[in-house]
């Protein structure tokens, strides 16, 4: 992700990976920001996600690695939402490294 990089002042201090530093500096305007940066405008089908994605850490206390985001996805949205093709054509870098960061979580454990 290319957020590293980026040296917009409009964004609160990043890690290493892209994510917020702290996740209690997000907001939709951050994630908003840090979408843009990877040129990712944010759709309502992308914010379903991303709301999930919060969801699913507020109850499991981390962020999913790809497969278990497509499962947990398929139990809760619809298998066809839960399909690789359609988790990359809206997160075309890493489905689930994506999501958790413009969620503001921290990159999920199993991802590259």
């Amino acid at each position: 992700m290319g957020l590293a990089m980026t040296a917009d002042s409009s964004l609160p201090p990043l890690d290493e990976h892209g994510h917020l530093a702290d996740a209690s500096n997000w907001s939709v305007q951050v994630a908003e920001l840090l979408a843009l940066n990877d040129g990712v405008e944010l759709s309502n089908e992308h914010w379903e996600l991303i709301d999930f994605v919060r969801s699913y850490h507020a109850d499991y206390a981390t962020a999913p690695g790809m497969r278990l985001l497509v499962a947990s996805v398929k139990r809760r949205l619809g298998p066809d939402k839960a399909s690789s093709r359609y988790l990359y054509r809206l997160f075309p870098d890493s489905p689930a490294r994506q999501l958790a960061c413009y969620a503001g979580l921290s990159k999920p454990v199993s991802c590259i």
